[in-house]
């Protein structure tokens, strides 16, 4: 599995970014992804997943509203819009994925799962000016 982030940058506070996230060397449609994104001196946070057979999506309650997770099976990538930047958003922004067929929606535990032991990216610097 390789998985390759891109679109991430220097933006100003409150506009929209969008990462995009490819992946190969797998069967696109039996895997969840998901992002997830960690800042200097802080813990991994995940943001949010998708369940590429069915878009079924998770988002942590806390960051429900800004970002949006899409999949396009036809390019096997799948796409994070982050709305409205925030200073806090900056931090590098991870992709990874896990083997998933559902037929549940991803939930908090898979989550976890992808950020704890999934194969991910090199990652993608966001970094936020106010």
């Amino acid at each position: 599995v390789q998985l390759v982030e891109t679109g991430g940058g220097l933006v100003q506070a409150g506009v929209s970014l969008r990462l995009s996230c490819a992946a190969s060397g797998l069967i696109f449609e039996d895997y969840v992804i998901g992002w997830f994104r960690q800042a200097p001196g802080k813990e991994r946070e995940g943001v949010a997943c998708i369940s590429t057979i069915d878009d079924g999506t998770y988002y942590p309650e806390d960051l429900k509203g800004r970002f949006t997770i899409s999949s396009d099976n036809t390019k096997n990538m799948v796409h994070l819009l982050i709305d409205k930047l925030k200073s806090e958003d900056t931090a590098v922004y991870y992709c990874a994925a896990l083997p998933w067929r559902g037929p549940q929606p991803p939930t908090n535990a898979t989550m976890s799962m992808l950020m704890e032991f999934a194969p991910r990216g090199q990652g993608t610097q966001v970094t936020v000016s106010s």
